[in-house]
């Protein structure tokens, strides 16, 4: 993923939860009943600012599948309306209230990171709106009791956990240095990351760098001095780039691993030369543009190559899963957001990134994590974590 401002991927303070309290009524005039031919699903994310590159394929994968229902010529269409929050938390409230106001949208897909979605959930659960994300990941998300909010990816405890399992048994590595960013994203991920690894029989050491400085000098000597055979990093790619290219330069060869932050080309070139070459990403995301991942996901990115001359990217496949649940729910004669809200409850089938079914508390059930190899400045899926091997 590409730096995400931590406003972005972190919950927003309680006081969000009294913006949600004035923003709408109690939903009765979103959606409708009765005879239509056609619902409004809203799609919200950062259509323009400088994360853009991370929803753009969330909004071209959800309306390929909208476009490839309403092509089949259904009783009731649907209606794609987006709304570019800029991944400005504010900026989405205002937005949420005018699309369950105004658009009288019966469901929402997103939004796009944890900063907005913290503000927004309150807003859809006071109308009772269904949401459904593809990419919001921080995993306090789900602890806030909501029972309209959902998301197709796991969030980043799941991601530290698998990532941590693949570095003690995948990539088999018996000493493990892990680093983080001291951001509130990579300490966590990190933690879980180590918790995982030691489980898995790694002995650990850790340590964190200033990402705001550029001599990560310190944390290169010590990792020397433990002779690891792989080093996590909990941060983003910009950091990580340079992290890398001061270890290789310090001598250090351990394999190089990261998260979500890190799932950028910008990591090889900020390495520099072929320094990150062999680096492992792991996210919660499934990336398979050459289709590689089974059936669905080649017919998947057959079809995303073919209307937007581009290969799947970053959320594309969760994008898509999330709006197939929505067209399922309308397949089924859920016409209303409380309609619909029950049909989700009951949603269990083959996605393209996974098996869709809910918990009780909106995650996905058994979500998966991914590893990807870094070669050259491309990203190829290497496989499930828990089978992928180096």
């Amino acid at each position: 993923m590409k730096r995400v401002p931590p406003r972005m991927r972190l919950l927003a303070v309680l006081g969000a939860a009294s913006l949600a309290l004035a923003a709408c009524g109690d939903g009765s005039d979103s959606g409708s009943g009765g005879d239509v031919s056609e619902v409004s699903i809203g799609l919200m994310g950062d259509l323009t600012g400088e994360n853009a590159g991370i929803v753009l394929p969330i909004k071209n994968a959800a309306q390929l599948a909208v476009d490839e229902y309403n092509a089949t010529s259904p009783k009731v269409k649907i209606k794609l309306i987006p709304y570019d929050s800029q991944a400005k938390p504010e900026q989405a409230v205002s937005l949420a209230k005018n699309a369950i106001k105004q658009d009288k949208i019966v469901g929402l897909i997103g939004p796009a990171f944890s900063g907005e979605s913290a503000q927004v959930g309150p807003v859809l659960e006071e109308a009772k709106i269904p949401s459904v994300s593809a990419s919001a990941t921080n995993a306090t998300l789900a602890e806030s009791g909501w029972k309209y909010w959902h998301r197709v990816i796991s969030d980043d405890d799941v991601q530290g956990a698998g990532i941590g399992e693949f570095i003690a048994k995948g990539v088999a590595a018996k000493k493990v240095f892990v680093i983080d960013d001291k951001s509130t994203y990579g300490q966590p991920l990190a933690a879980t990351v180590k918790a995982a690894a030691e489980k898995g029989g790694a002995t650990t050491q850790t340590d964190s760098i200033d990402p705001s400085g550029s001599d990560f000098s310190s944390t290169v000597n010590k990792a020397k001095a433990f002779a690891p055979d792989a080093i996590f990093f909990g941060g983003y790619y910009a950091e990580g780039g340079k992290l890398i290219k001061q270890l290789r330069e310090g001598g250090v060869k351990a394999t190089f691993l990261s998260a979500d932050g890190s799932l950028d080309p910008g990591l090889a070139k900020g390495a520099g030369g072929d320094n990150a070459e062999g680096s492992l990403i792991g996210c919660p995301c499934l990336i398979d543009p050459e289709g590689s991942a089974g059936d669905a996901s080649k017919k998947f990115a057959e079809a995303y190559k073919a209307k937007f001359n581009a290969p799947t990217a970053i959320y594309a496949a969760e994008a898509y899963d999330a709006a197939t649940v929505f067209i399922k729910a309308v397949q089924s004669g859920a016409t209303t957001p409380e309609d619909i809200q029950k049909f989700i409850g009951t949603a269990d089938f083959a996605g393209v990134s996974k098996q869709i079914k809910f918990e009780a508390n909106g995650e996905v059930s058994g979500g998966d994590v991914y590893i990807y190899k870094v070669t050259g400045e491309s990203l190829p899926l290497l496989g499930n974590a828990k089978t992928a091997k180096p």
